[in-house]
């Protein structure tokens, strides 16, 4: 009797052990453990003398209306949180890509890459090739959307409109004040990130303070990774891409663009890489999304706006109702056929 009182006492601390790493899930830098929202494949790249994987999710309507909308997701994102878009686009008859780019989600997470914008958009211009899609509608996200630019501007055959959601890279942070930051920094400062902070700077930075349950999806990633045997590997790839961003700036590309291009910016949104070293005078000038918006959508010679007031940097997730509305009047309007 002695023995399986001392059992049963034990018994919640062997039970604890599993019920947290239920809660708590941790991944590889391959994401093996996490499931996307539609199946995923992968495309074998010959990249910078290495051959690596780059995961996409290709989903088709049952009703196709002969487009396909191509989805570039931000930097602290995967494929996997375009979900809901995805769902509404494919009911619409769109056929959606939706990659991961090298460094990213279910993608390969190389020791050595030069990450440019160029580089990453020559990956997706490849994968659209192994899917036989010949134009696309270009929808891009936060850092998405510097890259959806680039993609824009490289192959305009292939890029029959533009949005840009929220994109970071609407202003030089460096010409603006802010200092450069060498690799091993960002590295360093990755390296020490905590789980608990990915949702403490995403509430935030993202959603003015206030988190609602529905974005909890943002942090599964992220904070599974800092978790995981991978970390280091994904630290560094991280650290690769935001000297990428910070020194590959888009804005003033923005002239040369020439497709019709939608703007939707949440007006409350105040991004800005490397806010947090840029001099005292200035830090307060940088990101303010409510000014930014309007004078990108000056500088594109046939843009659109759409202002979404008191919304923050991830429109899809804090209003997404309003976000489709205006992604779909756009798409209605916009837009050549392609591949089905």
């Amino acid at each position: 009797m002695r023995l399986f009182w001392i059992l049963l006492a034990a018994l919640p601390l062997a039970l604890s052990p599993l019920s947290r790493a239920a809660d708590q899930p941790a991944f590889d830098a391959r994401l093996s453990g996490y499931d996307y929202p539609y199946p995923v494949k992968t495309l074998a790249l010959d990249s910078q003398d290495q051959t690596l994987e780059m995961a996409y999710m290709d989903v088709r309507p049952e009703t196709p209306n002969g487009r396909t909308v191509l989805l570039l997701h931000g930097k602290n994102f995967s494929g996997a949180y375009w979900k809901d878009t995805i769902e509404a686009l494919v009911a619409d008859g769109y056929r959606v890509v939706a990659p991961d780019q090298i460094g990213f989600g279910k993608s390969s997470k190389p020791a050595r890459y030069q990450f440019t914008f160029h580089a990453l958009a020559d990956n997706t211009r490849a994968l659209l090739d192994h899917l036989e899609v010949d134009d696309v509608t270009v929808v891009g996200h936060s850092m998405g959307g510097m890259l959806a630019t680039r993609f824009a501007l490289m192959y305009p055959e292939r890029s029959s409109s533009l949005v840009l959601v929220n994109p970071i890279g609407l202003e030089d942070w460096e010409a603006k004040g802010v200092p450069y930051q060498p690799v091993d920094a960002w590295y360093r400062g990755e390296l020490k990130k905590k789980p608990e902070q990915v949702k403490q700077y995403m509430t935030a930075s993202y959603f003015d303070g206030e988190w609602k349950s529905a974005y909890d999806p943002l942090l599964t990633i992220q904070e599974g990774w800092i978790r995981g045997p991978d970390y280091r590997r994904v630290a560094w790839n991280s650290a690769l891409t935001y000297d990428m961003i910070f020194t590959q700036p888009v804005v003033d590309d923005f002239p040369r663009l020439d497709l019709p291009t939608l703007l939707i910016i949440g007006t409350r949104d105040r991004t800005a890489l490397g806010k947090g070293r840029a001099p005292e005078a200035v830090r307060d000038e940088l990101g303010l999304y409510g000014q930014l918006g309007e004078r990108a959508a000056q500088r594109i010679p046939d843009a659109e706006l759409v202002e979404l007031a008191d919304i923050g940097h991830v429109p899809q997730f804090e209003t997404f109702d309003r976000y489709m509305e205006a992604l779909e009047t756009f798409l209605e309007g916009n837009g050549r056929n392609g591949s089905d």
